[in-house]
């Protein structure tokens, strides 16, 4: 019985590795340019057009740093505008994020910019095969050390 326990999980670990070998979209994160080829601004809100964003994905905020700036906050901090102490404030002008599963929210904090929409909310989803897998390893581990 053992013997074909062991040579199930050949068979799915070969299988695995096959997906991931043929397609390798489910292995690689995307890059994105927030505003497309104008950069983050006030006009970057129909950028996106139908892109399916996921985590592990980066977005690259292009701006002129004397004008602009990118900060990482939280829900209530986008939706009313305001930088939270500790907040992450990007201010290079080709600033490069990694997007993490769940919401993803960003604004500009020069005054009046994030009021007058210079703002993104961007929905990292967990789809990705290798990201799935490493998921489903986690809950396996966690369903065999329960069972002892």
């Amino acid at each position: 019985m053992v013997q074909g326990q062991g040579r199930g999980s050949a068979v799915a670990m070969t299988l695995i590795v096959c997906l991931l070998i043929l397609h390798p979209k489910f292995t690689r994160a995307a890059v994105y340019t927030v505003g497309g080829v104008r950069g983050w601004g006030f006009d970057s809100a129909s950028w996106p057009g139908g892109k399916r964003f996921r985590a592990g994905d980066t977005l690259v905020f292009n701006y002129n740093p004397a004008f602009h700036n990118v900060v990482v906050v939280p829900r209530s901090a986008y939706l009313g505008c305001t930088t939270p102490t500790g907040a992450k404030v990007y201010q290079t002008g080709n600033d490069k994020v990694m997007l993490v599963r769940g919401p993803n929210y960003f604004i500009c904090n020069f005054p009046g910019h994030c009021q007058s929409g210079m703002k993104e909310k961007r929905q990292g989803i967990l789809d990705t095969l290798s990201t799935w897998l490493a998921h489903q390893g986690t809950l396996v581990r966690s369903s065999i050390a329960g069972s002892h």
